[in-house]
């Protein structure tokens, strides 16, 4: 049973975000107008985002009524009453305790209240630097392939590093300096070498991505990572101090992105950069209802890119419940790797050696830390077995 589980883990994680990829590519490029009109990119990583939360709020409330437990309350369910206090409260009775005593209800509710606020508070701050740090990933992929967005997106490690060394003097283990040196030098080689072998016309015009333009897409997707690992600490805060599970989380955050995402996209925002880039008075959502009625090659890349991305996150949570984060390391290193080679194959990207190189280095790097985690994590059960054994003797 638990080989079976993992095997459909394995295929939902790949099969899943696969086609998020082939669908959030085909989102980056141009499509054709029916009035002939010339072809447009969309712009709108609001819309995106929006839709794309908004299947994953239902996907994991569907999951969450589904492993629901009998009588289970529903605020339980989606963890806004802690479970301990769920289950006392079904030992009480017209205020009086299982043991006797007198329960002050009034005390409990506030209780329960303030967790409350404080956890909804928390939620919104991480979904409002979701809704930032999309928009930055968005606009990276208008300036730098996709092969090399993938490469940068696993290397989240190297960004949070830099500031702990720069701000706060924190020192790690050797073998992540080790990493961090293999990905900087792994990404270097692969955008320097993208111009390797290219046809005259490309030398030309200087195919390499250490560019102006290639730079500013590295900029936008650091933005993006650095944005990463404020959300990825934030999550970790709340798993640590409220006890909610990963579909909860889920079904809450992006509740609450969709919910932001949506004001801002009837509201006839400014002109910004990045995430509103557009010098019309009209809304968001009305940009986009006019895009998608000249567009309409864009709704299929769209809902593949909402679908995909919602079950996905259902198989990682499924993952990380079941089997930990080292397994569900490995599945999302390899499976970043075969994001990145089907790109190539699906979009006809011609990757030169030195990129492959490149490529090599930083899939070598990070797979130099998913081995020392795995050892640490095996020395770490043989020493909780050995502990045991002398228990169990004494």
């Amino acid at each position: 049973m638990s080989f079976l589980r993992l095997f459909i883990c394995v295929v939902g994680v790949y099969s899943m975000f696969l086609l998020w990829a082939i669908a959030q590519e085909r989102l980056a490029v141009p499509f054709p107008s029916i009035d002939g009109s010339p072809d447009a990119r969309f712009k709108s990583a609001l819309f995106i985002g929006t839709c794309q939360s908004a299947a994953s709020t239902i996907s994991s409330l569907i999951y969450l009524l589904v492993r629901r437990k009998p009588g289970q309350s529903f605020l339980s369910l989606i963890g806004l009453e802690a479970e301990h206090s769920a289950s006392k409260s079904n030992g009480v009775a017209n205020g009086v305790g299982q043991n006797g005593n007198h329960v002050d209800h009034h005390k409990k509710g506030s209780s329960f209240t303030e967790r409350t606020k404080a956890l909804i508070k928390v939620y919104f701050q991480c979904s409002l630097l979701i809704t930032l740090a999309a928009p930055f990933g968005f606009a990276a992929l208008a300036h730098i392939s996709y092969p090399t967005m993938v490469l940068g997106k696993s290397c989240k490690l190297v960004p949070v590093m830099i500031m702990n060394v720069l701000l706060y003097r924190r020192k790690f283990a050797p073998h992540k300096y080790l990493v961090v040196f293999m990905v900087t030098v792994g990404i270097t080689m692969f955008m320097g070498f993208s111009n390797e072998g290219s046809s005259k016309k490309h030398k030309v015009g200087g195919d390499s991505e250490l560019t102006k333009n290639g730079l500013l897409g590295m900029t936008y997707l650091l933005i993006n990572l650095a944005l990463d690992g404020a959300i990825n600490s934030t999550q970790d805060e709340i798993f640590a101090k409220y006890k909610v599970n990963g579909q909860q989380m889920m079904f809450f955050i992006n509740l609450t992105s969709t919910v932001i995402t949506s004001v801002l996209s009837v509201l006839p925002l400014p002109n910004i950069p990045v995430i509103h880039p557009s010098n019309s008075s009209k809304s968001e959502l009305k940009i986009v209802l006019d895009f998608i009625k000249l567009h309409p090659s864009v709704r299929t890349p769209l809902a593949q890119f909402a679908l995909t991305g919602s079950l996905g996150q259902l198989f990682i949570f499924e993952t990380l419940q079941h089997f930990g984060s080292l397994t569900l390391v490995m599945i999302t290193l390899t499976r970043k790797l075969f994001t990145m080679i089907l790109s190539v194959v699906v979009y006809n990207h011609k990757l030169t050696l030195g990129q492959w190189g490149g490529a090599a280095v930083v899939f070598a790097g990070i797979g130099v830390e998913a081995w020392v985690k795995r050892r640490d994590v095996h020395a770490k059960r043989v020493m909780q077995e050995k502990e045991k054994a002398k228990i169990k003797i004494l």
